[in-house]
């Protein structure tokens, strides 16, 4: 087990469950780095039938099942999609996982279901300066001491996900939205272009039908349209490999997806009241940071009339800790050990 465990048996499964991967951990919620990082492990959902299948394997293969001295029984799952009651569905992919059967299979006591980005914002808690870079000249710092503070979390991968943590009275209230779907907003003629395009396949075009890893997709669809060529298939991968060997279309795709990107994270600051941070999390982040940094990203972030002197204080910081999602499942396995029982 990692360094900064405490020494006890009792250890929590983890999961962070998108579209495409499962990746499962341990926690130990009585250290105080409580993500077990040498216990991570990745599996593609499509490799089994259920939830329930994949978390079993990971401890089987693992051999966390047979160590008598350490006991698994509960656990803190985050999904990709809405959760309600005892259920929890995956908005792109077909697994539908429940609580209890979920128990039953694992023989848990208990079991946390939450949304992937109540998971992402609660990372914020265990996140470290070096986790984290600025896109745009304003840094941050974890506050050594509990403030009252509003973050908010937004992250393009398969999906776009969206999330807020609420800090009050030193506890942490992470808030699940399904934000990645509400209606796109273009700010330019090009991007109005691009929505005309995109509503003849779509009908109603979300945010997340541009900022995600399809997304991208959809943007050199529609601008290969626009300048009237057929590049044939593509993929996110074939544009960003396009776009780094000097292809100008695949480039402006990557431009343009920036742009947006910086908007509505913008755009989230103002409906949330997050004036003390955004963080930008998901697969492509990291993947794409020096073409953030290069962008409009920033520029169109700022770029809110009256609030424009407002938006220019607050950070927007691209997270680059390889388990984000984990990291929150963590801090939720240790605020539930802390509460009295």
């Amino acid at each position: 087990m990692s360094a900064g465990t405490s020494g006890s048996g009792r250890r929590t499964l983890l999961a962070d469950i998108g579209g495409t991967n499962a990746r499962f951990a341990l926690a130990d919620p009585d250290a105080p780095l409580p993500l077990l990082t040498d216990t991570v492990q990745k599996y593609a959902v499509t490799d089994f039938p259920s939830l329930g299948d994949a978390a079993q394997h990971y401890l089987e293969q693992t051999g966390v099942a047979s160590q008598a001295d350490v006991e698994v029984k509960q656990g803190v799952f985050a999904i990709a999609g809405r959760v309600e009651g005892d259920v929890g569905r995956i908005t792109n992919h077909p697994w539908v996982i429940s609580k209890s059967r979920t128990c039953e299979t694992l023989h848990f006591d208990h079991l946390e279901l939450v949304n992937d980005f109540a998971a992402q914002s609660m990372s914020i808690v265990l996140l470290q300066t070096d986790d984290v870079v600025p896109v745009g000249g304003v840094a941050w710092r974890p506050d050594s001491e509990p403030r009252d503070r509003v973050y908010a979390v937004i992250g393009p991968g398969t999906g776009l996900g969206v999330g807020v943590l609420v800090v009050r009275g030193g506890e942490h209230w992470p808030i699940e939205t399904e934000g990645g779907h509400v209606s796109f907003p273009p700010g330019t003629p090009e991007e109005i272009a691009i929505l005309e395009r995109l509503s003849a396949q779509f009908g109603r075009v979300s945010n997340e039908r541009l900022i995600c890893g399809p997304g991208l997709v959809n943007i050199h669809r529609a601008l290969s349209e626009i300048a009237r060529t057929d590049p044939g298939p593509m993929t996110p991968e074939d544009i960003t490999a396009r776009a780094a060997q000097g292809d100008l279309l695949c480039m402006r795709s990557i431009d343009v997806f920036c742009a947006v990107f910086g908007a509505i994270a913008g755009d989230l600051v103002l409906t949330t009241g997050a004036w003390d941070g955004v963080f930008l999390t998901g697969g492509l982040v990291p993947r794409m940071l020096d073409a953030l940094r290069r962008s409009g990203f920033r520029q169109r972030f700022e770029h809110k009339g009256r609030f424009s002197s407002n938006m220019a204080r607050i950070p927007s910081l691209a997270v680059l800790h390889p388990h984000a999602g984990l990291l929150g499942t963590a801090a939720i396995a240790r605020r539930i050990a802390a509460k009295p029982q």
